[in-house]
């Protein structure tokens, strides 16, 4: 048997100029001046044709995807939550994977930040109102579930159709394999007088096939053209047929050329490229025309082609210069972040305001468009590299914060257990001055593990608690003065009701003189906090039209703080109070460190200062709050 042996697929072995090509004609013609007979020198032309179509179809596969890969998508970081999980939808339907892929890299980190920005709001409020964050659960989110099952539904299918590619090429390598053994069998036989029909099926069935496994296909290639060149070396008798057969590939060519023509006309190169690229598959597989004609009709067919890829070049040249000042942009990005990498403080707040800043930086870097491939590994290693250093730093600092919390945690135990061993002491002055003296360094202590902060509170409250219920109990003395106290505080609020309205100053002596005043007896508390905040919301009602605003506000922080003092687990709830204050203040704080930040960023313009206007007031507004809240904090503490 004869050696099989063809073209080779591969573009950069087989794609060649107009002078190599001729070259390779006059080579195989010399090579085979041995063979007589006209019909085997026709199909030594039809072999270097097909060679230079499979190599032209080849590259131009891969230029189609690559400009895939450069179509411009929608600007997705406008788009609302709701928007996003259309544009999921859209894509879980999709069979063009290769964009979705990309579809998918841009919108799956838009979506996940609006979702953690929704959770750490809600999480926030969970905390604010008194839970605990072991116990915090999401709501349910119809949005999220949606885009989650659809994102899901995307993975799946793509994974189904990448195994299902897979399979079907190995199907397909079974397929050719076996349609090689049959040609090879013909061609190996004495029949080839007969075998022309079942050889032109043999191509037809041939071209049907899809692709093969990459480390395959130019073997099978070279192995098919082989046969086919030994089959029709063997059929010399049917040379006129094949005469006929070349005229009407020629005019079937001739009519990829004028389609081809037609295309170098049109101004969607785009389109243009993924039409010539059918039109190369379907010249491929044609079939040889006369000798004569071979040349010419290619090089027509490539002049074409040709022209159309000069105009892609022009395209990708635009799209380059693009690339390339985005590379500059993202460059002066990366500057812009570096200073974040040697950023270090021991306020929460601070580490917080400067995560607000990277975070507004990653988005204007996302927001910048593609760079040139050859600098984009290095250009997002060096951004990434940097970003990833922050929250680093970010991370190791609430290391040290949470081993500053356990120490805190060991000191609030201790104190813990001296209130309990006081607990039991009828020493009642020196105990009690002992105990207030606890509760003072206890306020003094910073804070301890969010999942400690109330059981340890307790256990010191209460410890305290009893040994003052003892107290209370065990001493005739002090229940003289608690009655004394009752006596004092029922005064206190008999002045209140008589107050002029408006008189604001002496309510607030009223108050703390009430709230210096000690203990009354067990039986009377409850009703003294009662008429306490009665008497209150008596001269809130009574003075509604003479107070301004911040009065107002004012008096009914009071009136909410003494409501709560009036009721069930009022130290708690005062407490809850004080630390929901807190947590404000340090929210607007940290809005003007950030505010006052972007305004450095502002050149001189009328835009700009337009821009630092609006920054200025939010400042002077957020100030005036603080100052509020501060006083409101001093209310509250007072009243504790």
């Amino acid at each position: 048997m004869l050696e099989e042996k063809g073209t080779s697929e591969n573009p950069q072995e087989n794609n060649s100029e107009k002078d190599q090509e001729k070259d390779n004609v006059n080579a195989t013609s010399e090579n085979q001046e041995a063979v007589s007979d006209k019909e085997e020198k026709t199909e030594e032309i039809s072999e270097q044709e097909n060679e230079k179509i499979e190599n032209a179809s080849d590259s131009e596969n891969e230029e189609e995807q690559d400009q895939d890969d450069h179509e411009e998508l929608p600007d997705y970081s406008e788009f609302s939550k709701e928007q996003l999980v259309e544009v999921i939808k859209e894509i879980s339907k999709s069979d063009n994977f290769r964009k979705a892929d990309r579809i998918i890299n841009e919108i799956k980190p838009l979506y996940d930040e609006m979702y953690n920005a929704e959770r750490k709001e809600a999480l926030d409020k969970f905390l604010a109102e008194g839970g605990e964050e072991a116990d915090f659960a999401m709501k349910h989110d119809e949005l999220n579930e949606r885009f989650e099952a659809n994102y899901q539904l995307y993975r799946d299918r793509r994974k189904k159709h990448y195994k299902e590619l897979e399979h079907q090429k190995d199907e397909n390598l079974k397929t050719k394999q076996a349609i090689l053994d049959r040609l090879r069998e013909l061609v190996d036989s004495e029949e080839t007088i007969t075998g022309l029909n079942v050889i032109k099926e043999i191509q037809k069935e041939w071209k049907a096939v899809g692709p093969v496994p990459g480390n395959q296909s130019k073997t099978l290639w070279a192995n098919y053209n082989a046969l086919l060149d030994r089959y029709y070396d063997q059929r010399s008798i049917l040379f006129e047929l094949k005469e006929l057969d070349r005229k009407k590939n020629l005019d079937a060519k001739l009519k990829l050329c004028e389609q081809a023509e037609e295309l170098a006309q049109s101004e969607d190169v785009p389109y243009a490229i993924k039409h010539l690229n059918d039109l190369h598959e379907e010249y491929k597989h044609i079939g040889p025309v006369p000798k004569e004609e071979q040349e010419p009709l290619w090089q027509r067919f490539k002049a074409a082609s040709d022209a159309i890829y000069e105009k892609r070049k022009e395209f990708v040249k635009n799209l380059k210069e693009i690339q390339t000042e985005n590379l500059e942009k993202k460059k002066l990005i990366i500057e812009k972040l570096n200073p974040f990498t040697e950023f270090d403080s021991d306020r929460i707040k601070e580490w917080n305001a400067k995560t607000k800043e990277i975070l507004a930086i990653q988005k204007e870097w996302e927001a910048t468009g593609q760079v040139p491939k050859e600098n984009a590994k290095d250009i997002n290693k060096a951004f990434w590299g940097n970003f990833k250093q922050f929250f680093t730093n970010k991370h190791e600092f609430f290391k040290r914060l949470d081993s500053m919390r356990e120490e805190n945690l060991k000191k609030k135990q201790e104190f813990v257990k001296k209130a309990q061993e006081l607990s039991e002491s009828t020493e009642w002055n020196k105990t009690a001055d002992q105990l207030k003296a606890l509760q003072r360094q206890w306020k003094e202590v910073g804070p301890v593990p969010e999942k400690y902060r109330e059981s340890v509170y307790k256990e010191f409250k209460a410890a305290c608690d009893k040994f003052f219920e003892n107290k209370r109990a065990g001493s005739k003395d002090a229940q003289k003065e608690y009655e004394e106290n009752l006596k004092a505080k029922n005064d206190i609020i008999n002045q209140i009701n008589n107050l002029e309205p408006g008189d604001l100053d002496q309510l607030e002596a009223y108050e703390q003189a009430y709230g210096k005043i000690g203990f009354v007896p067990k039986e009377s508390i409850q009703q003294a906090k009662e008429d306490f905040s009665n008497a209150i919301q008596g001269f809130i009602e009574k003075s509604e039209d003479v107070l301004n605003d911040e009065q107002k506000e004012k008096v009914k922080l009071m009136a909410q703080i003494t409501k709560i003092m009036a009721g069930p687990n009022s130290d708690r709830k005062l407490n809850q109070k004080e630390n929901s204050i807190r947590k404000k203040i340090g929210d607007l704080q940290n809005d003007i460190v950030t505010w006052k930040n972007n305004m450095e960023f502002f050149a001189s313009s009328k835009t700009a200062d337009k821009f630092k206007k609006e920054f200025e007031e939010k400042i002077e507004d957020a100030e005036k709050e603080i100052s509020l809240l501060k006083k409101q904090l001093r209310i509250v503490r007072s009243i504790e």
